[in-house]
């Protein structure tokens, strides 16, 4: 393929070196040779040139009208036109309808059969489907038959020349393209910061966590070192302390006690008196 490419790309630059000398019928009879010629699909530079322009106003006018259909339009634009231009070898009438996939392509990438035979005017399926191969080997389009379905399906084509005043519908198109881009553009930034706002939050949000987390550990460190060391005296001492008394207990039951038998005493004597 890469081969081939190189190949067209020097019979074009030949094609264009002679049409720039050629004039007349030697010009007319040039382009019918370019327009047979394998390999070649634009003609926009063989177009711009002033003694191809100057066709358009003279005897060879159908042919400077061929021209432009093999440059923008399809085989049914010559079907239309067919009585006021020169007829087409078989070559040029498959470069043509070549073209003509290549312009439905462009609309849609799963073409009917029924689309394509109606479109190149073949008569049966098989015509078409080496129709079909003849433009993947020329790499004209790339893309698989779906038989089943019955439709050409497109991956790749070749783009097509480009009349002039069809320029500005692209350059508005591609403006429009851009600020749509510019729009996605700004949103994905909104959101880039957005998110790096929330970032810095969890981050601040999980360093306060951190600091509270290690004050609790702290605090429960020196909570338990305070009662580990309350409870870390010596047990039988302990046990002292709960089976003896304090002091002053001791003397204030001693008083009760010597309080009580006076009591007892007395009231004995006062019995004993009586009687």
């Amino acid at each position: 393929m890469a081969a081939e490419g190189k190949v067209t790309g020097q019979s074009q630059e030949q094609f264009l070196l002679l049409a720039k000398a050629a004039r007349g019928a030697a010009l007319a009879s040039l382009i019918h040779q370019v327009l047979e010629a394998p390999g070649i699909y634009v003609f926009g530079e063989l177009l711009d040139m002033p003694a191809v322009r100057e066709l358009a106003d003279s005897e060879f006018s159908p042919v400077f009208r061929l021209l432009t259909i093999f440059a923008y339009g399809t085989y049914a634009d010559y079907l239309a036109e067919a009585a006021n231009l020169p007829p087409l070898t078989e070559a040029q009438k498959n470069k043509l309808r070549h073209l003509s996939v290549v312009t439905l392509a462009a609309k849609i990438k799963c073409i009917p059969y029924s689309v394509l035979l109606e479109q190149l005017q073949l008569k049966n399926v098989r015509q078409l489907e080496d129709l079909v191969i003849e433009a993947v080997y020329a790499d004209v389009l790339r893309g698989s038959l779906d038989q089943r379905n019955q439709r050409l399906e497109v991956d790749y084509s070749i783009g097509r020349d480009i009349r002039r005043e069809e320029l500005s519908t692209i350059t508005r198109t591609l403006q429009e393209w851009c600020q749509g881009c510019e729009v996605v553009l700004s949103g994905i930034e909104e959101q880039v910061s957005r998110a790096n706002q929330h970032k810095e939050q969890q981050l601040a949000l999980k360093q306060q966590i951190e600091s509270e987390v290690a004050n609790l550990k702290k605090t429960i460190k020196v909570t338990t070192a305070a009662a580990a060391a309350a409870t870390s005296q010596d047990p039988e001492q302990h046990l002292t302390e709960l089976r003896e008394p304090a002091p002053g207990t001791n003397q204030r039951q001693a008083s009760k006690k010597t309080s009580k038998a006076k009591g007892l005493r007395g009231s004995a004597k006062i019995w004993s008196k009586s009687n």
